[in-house]
């Protein structure tokens, strides 16, 4: 399976082929229009231009990045959610425990935790709670371990950093098992 980085690099190949132009023509094209927003210039570009969405949605962010590194996890865990930032270490220090094939991936709302594939996904849901996503198909919800969505089956709801307990660590580690 092509990491994160590979299938970036290949949709951004890709886009002269598939939209019929270079990502710095679509810049200038985007630079001339009245859009200034995200979802503007993906909306410009599907109705004005007929590129398909995901296109869009690369073109756009391409378009408006500044340039600067962006710490990912640290604008997930900044404001009102930065107190929820020791759940997040010690979920990330207990996965590492797991074995060396752990690979961190953050994103803009969430961090991916992989091996072959994803087994967990940690997301800062509100200001007082992470969801603990993990790829537990088969399981049987109860209690804390809750059903969840297509990417993760399960769910479990943490407040404090005492919350991974021994029930959490297990379910973490299963899902690892599961994904190697």
């Amino acid at each position: 399976m092509a990491s994160p980085e590979q299938q970036l690099a290949t949709m951004l190949a890709n886009i002269p082929e598939k939209t019929g132009k270079q990502l710095t023509e679509w810049k200038t094209i985007i630079a001339s229009s009245d859009c200034s927003k995200h979802g503007q210039i993906v909306k410009f570009l599907k109705t004005e231009h007929g590129v398909t969405h995901g296109f869009a949605n690369l073109i756009a962010s391409k378009t408006l990045e500044t340039g600067a590194p962006i710490d990912l996890v640290t604008a997930q865990y900044s404001g009102a959610k930065a107190s929820l930032k020791p759940i997040y270490d010690a979920l990330l220090s207990y996965a590492k425990s797991l074995g060396d094939d752990v690979e961190i991936a953050p994103k803009k709302t969430s961090v991916s935790l992989r091996r072959k594939k994803q087994f967990t996904l940690i997301t800062p849901a509100t200001k007082t709670r992470i969801d603990l996503g993990l790829a537990l198909k088969g399981e049987e919800a109860g209690a804390r371990l809750e059903t969840y969505n297509a990417m993760c089956s399960h769910r479990i709801r943490l407040e404090t950093p005492d919350d991974l307990d021994d029930f959490v660590k297990d379910k973490i580690k299963l899902a690892y098992s599961r994904a190697g």
